[in-house]
């Protein structure tokens, strides 16, 4: 692919009124992507409600904007909410809206909401899987009967848009959990797209080299070392953490290549061992060519690429003085993706931690040891034993 192509593909992800058209002329895209595209936009050609499901950092927002262009009202507002970082008490009135002196502190002229707001376009409601209970009900009534009453209103106004909703949580446990409610997500879940994580796509090349001339602003080449990091990263934080490492390896490179140590430490020393990595990888052709896999697949490394990123999540946390937002930017992935690698590490909350040595200061008590791993995949930490004045009477840093 050329440079001129590169940023072309890449400000196509971006904006601009012909984002579907530029979509269309990637030629080297993923398969799997490609077939997510055109069934995404059979789905707003037919005015379905389309519901993204995929890990975080896979880029869910920006299939959301695609298929909003791809759609037939491409110059209409895309009106997104996140659902997950608004607080409870005001996702009502985001969502709803309210007149003018509904209740004590609101704005004299009354507010939209958010389905006011996307009438005539396209309404992108972003981790839904996190929507409170309550406001799960509404949202199906304005759904169901195509008109919405703002708080304090007497009249519904009607509303007409085209929903996208994404997630990358397990709707289907949620259901059955009673967390989500079954209605609204058969209401919501009529076209499903799956996208992908990184590591199952077959356009890495394509990815890396479109994102690095982005960053760098110049076509820009990796060494052989560098692109088998890169292909040994399972890369859990997904698209997101693959330009979070490639803008800093961009940043620090001397000139248009970049080398092994160029790329972030992190990724250096977390080259796991996964069952692609025993073959030369999807995606491993192209300007960058082809170089194979650093390691091979042994079942037996399963203990040790767990304590591998174990030890990888603390080091960042005690670096950044446990600051979640600091650590979860240094190792590219989101805060909430962070919390959810501590549970799966059986690494606790250094506040948890803390709690727990005061509550269990009187007695030696079988306990989760904060610098043991468990075992892997189970999210369980290793039980110990143990008492005050022992050497791990002390808070993990």
């Amino acid at each position: 692919m050329s440079a001129q192509k590169a940023a072309h593909c890449v400000h196509a992800w971006q904006s601009g009124s012909d984002l579907a058209s530029r979509l269309d002329e990637q030629g080297d895209m993923d398969g799997t992507m490609r077939e997510v595209l055109a069934r995404g936009r059979r789905f707003v050609e037919r005015g379905l409600p389309v519901l993204i499901l995929g890990e975080t950092g896979t880029g869910k927002e920006l299939l959301a904007r695609a298929l909003h262009a791809y759609g037939s009202r491409p110059q209409a507002p895309l009106v997104t909410l996140n659902c997950a970082s608004i607080p409870e008490t005001l996702i009502e009135s985001e969502l709803f809206g309210y007149a003018r002196g509904a209740f004590s502190g609101a704005l004299a002229t009354g507010m939209k909401g958010k389905l006011q707001g996307a009438h005539g376009g396209t309404l992108l409601l972003d981790e839904i899987g996190d929507m409170p209970a309550a406001q799960q009900a509404r949202l199906l009534r304005a759904l169901s009967e195509r008109e919405v009453t703002p708080l304090g209103a007497t009249k519904p106004v009607p509303l007409d848009f085209q929903l996208i909703c994404a997630t990358h949580q397990n709707l289907d446990a949620l259901v059955e959990t009673g967390a989500f409610r079954a209605d609204l997500y058969y209401r919501i879940a009529v076209g499903v797209l799956r996208l992908p994580p990184l590591r199952e796509r077959g356009d890495l090349g394509a990815l890396v080299e479109r994102i690095a001339f982005e960053e760098a602003g110049h076509a820009m080449t990796l060494s052989p070392d560098a692109w088998a990091s890169l292909l040994a990263c399972p890369w859990p934080g997904n698209i997101r953490q693959l330009r979070a490492a490639l803008r800093y390896a961009c940043a620090v490179a001397r000139g248009a290549r970049v080398e092994a140590g160029d790329l972030p430490q992190e990724l250096l020393r977390v080259r796991t061992h996964h069952d692609e990595v025993s073959t030369p990888r999807r995606g491993a052709t192209g300007t960058f060519g082809t170089f194979g896999a650093s390691c091979a697949s042994d079942p037996s490394d399963t203990r040790a690429v767990y304590s591998a990123r174990r030890e990888r999540v603390l080091d960042v946390l005690a670096r950044t003085r446990w600051n979640f937002s600091a650590a979860a930017k240094d190792l590219g992935i989101c805060r909430s993706t962070l919390y959810r690698q501590l549970k799966s590490l059986g690494i606790p909350h250094i506040r948890d931690a803390g709690a727990a040595l005061r509550e269990q200061a009187s007695s030696p008590v079988p306990r989760p040891s904060a610098l043991s791993p468990g075992r892997p995949g189970t999210g369980e930490a290793v039980c110990e034993v143990w008492s005050p004045g022992s050497p791990r009477d002390a808070p993990v840093a």
